[in-house]
């Protein structure tokens, strides 16, 4: 089997990226029930889509050292930066027990399957990738496992009203200064 799991329309505002260095190197977090990993070192292949959800570009994770994060790192400021909103991924390295992905999938892996598993694996990422709307089936994948996206609350949209109470709490402490000012002089 080549794939092991997958992400379908994953949003791209809510990447972290981090802001680099070892400290903070970002994350692309996802879920399958209790177990979560983080996809930021996985390889494979991926879609890029437009606020249509019409897939723009696909492209490969895991050449060198450029995992799928920091892929779409690049993407952030090439010429596709604003054509994209959503991904979908699919990956070829397993989720081991504890969370991690396995150091064992890599690019340099040997890969031995049926031609009739490999048919399915390709349609089934093309089936995901696309949707298209005559087919009426799903994928036939074997063993492959959908992870959902974790949205981090440091990446979630700030609302107006969040602003507004931000807004609010500023005016109020500036009056409690300038009080506290007058009452200096």
């Amino acid at each position: 089997m080549l794939i092991r799991n997958f992400g379908h329309l994953w949003e791209r505002k809510f990447i972290n990226f981090g802001t680099g260095g070892l400290g903070n190197r970002g994350h692309l977090k996802g879920y399958n029930g209790p177990l979560k990993a983080d996809f930021r070192d996985q390889i494979g292949i991926y879609v890029l889509y437009d606020k249509d959800l019409v897939p723009v570009y696909i492209g490969q994770a895991g050449r060198g050292k450029a995992g799928l994060l920091s892929r779409l790192n690049q993407h952030e400021t090439d010429h596709l930066w604003s054509r994209w909103e959503y991904f979908s991924w699919f990956g070829f390295r397993r989720v081991n027990k504890n969370g991690r992905l396995s150091a064992f999938d890599d690019v340099e892996k040997v890969f031995r399957a049926k031609g009739s598993l490999l048919l399915n694996e390709v349609e089934g990422a093309l089936l995901t990738a696309l949707e298209p709307r005559l087919n009426k089936q799903g994928p036939h994948w074997k063993d492959v496992k959908e992870y959902y996206q974790t949205r981090d609350a440091e990446m979630e949209e700030t609302t107006v009203g969040d602003l507004m109470d931000k807004l609010d709490g500023l005016e109020k402490r500036l009056r409690k200064g300038m009080v506290s000012l007058k009452g200096k002089r």
